[in-house]
């Protein structure tokens, strides 16, 4: 097989299959030609002997929590070649670490074990009342992120805006003032927004809005509120 032949059909993009189809050859001789005029095939790195995974790299992957996919584009490599080399180098999974974890925590009775969070890697997870175990800074963030939830509905349902000086910022510059202090069942406070929404609705219907600075003053005697018009 002629060079010029070949090195023309490479560059039309064929494969080995395609020019051995085009020139009545099987593939392998059509190698042996590109070999023997010094030509690479299309797709050869596509193809070629992939470097190996270091081990090494992996585990401490693994010990990150990452997950095999996650694994697979850190290394450069494909899910299955990882998991070929997790088996290989006898590693387990974040999720198979878990479960073996797991079923040791709960045989031993621990209300706190140590396991990896798919989104804040190793960490302590709490047993929850329903048997299984959470962790503790997803569950954080969640409660924190209801209280804000809830706060953003008071200061909507408030006006939105200070009283005062008509300051309508951020939700956390807000404080509720009880206009009747007698009346107070709670404080509207972060402690505060951890009962029911229909409870703080209630609550904050006794209240006004304020920003942090305003509410200060007020509290000070530095300013005053005008309770007839605010009624």
């Amino acid at each position: 097989m002629q060079r010029e032949e070949l090195a023309r059909l490479l560059e039309g993009g064929l494969s080995l299959e395609a020019i051995g189809r085009r020139v009545g050859r099987h593939p392998s001789t059509v190698s042996y030609w590109l070999g023997k005029h010094g030509l690479t095939a299309n797709g050869a790195p596509k193809y070629g002997r992939e470097s190996a995974i270091d081990i090494a790299d992996l585990r401490q992957l693994l010990d990150r929590g990452l997950a095999v996919t996650e694994i697979a584009q850190r290394l450069e490599s494909t899910p299955s070649r990882i998991r070929r080399a997790m088996k290989k180098a006898g590693l387990a999974s974040r999720q198979e670490r878990n479960r073996r974890l797991v079923r040791a925590a709960l045989a031993r009775g621990d209300r706190v074990a140590a396991l990896v969070c798919l989104h804040h890697g190793p960490c302590d997870h709490v047993l929850e009342g329903r048997g299984s175990y959470r962790c503790m800074r997803c569950r954080s963030e969640r409660v924190a992120e209801h209280r804000r939830r809830l706060k953003r509905m008071l200061v909507a349902q408030a006006g939105g805006c200070c009283v005062v000086c008509g300051y309508d910022g951020h939700p956390a510059a807000f404080d509720f003032h009880h206009l009747d202090p007698s009346q107070k069942s709670f404080e509207l406070s972060l402690r505060g927004v951890t009962r029911s929404a229909r409870a703080l609705r209630a609550e904050a219907r006794k209240c006004v809005l304020l920003c942090a600075r305003c509410h200060a003053e007020v509290e000070a005697g530095v300013t005053s509120l005008n309770v007839s018009v605010l009624a």
